[in-house]
């Protein structure tokens, strides 16, 4: 057993950052799925939610689904595509919007 001082001291905290963060994001990268406690939720609602993510260098990034939506569109276009990026705009649940675009290798 650790003493919680070093156990606070060593502590790194979970946390889930977004697709948008990263420069450059490979068509093949594998995606996941993960469910999730609200913090608050409202009557009547599921207290769970799920959302999906990859990993990349151990952290996790979140994968709305209108990313992957655009990633589609894009594909049909450029099926041989390698990388793209996300592009995000906006701010708030309803307010966000994401540009997929290309990027070269």
């Amino acid at each position: 057993m650790s003493s919680i001082k070093k156990m606070a001291e060593e502590y790194v905290p979970v946390v889930t950052k977004n697709i948008a963060d990263l420069e450059k994001v490979s068509v093949d990268i594998d995606v996941q799925e993960k469910k999730q406690e609200r913090k608050n939720p409202k009557e009547g609602e599921d207290p769970t939610f799920t959302y999906l993510y990859v990993v990349v260098e151990d952290v996790e990034y979140r994968v709305p689904k209108t990313v992957l939506e655009g990633l589609q569109t894009l594909l049909k276009a450029k099926p041989d595509m390698k990388f793209f990026r996300a592009l995000k705009s906006g701010e708030g649940k309803t307010g966000t919007k994401y540009q997929v675009i290309p990027v070269d290798e």
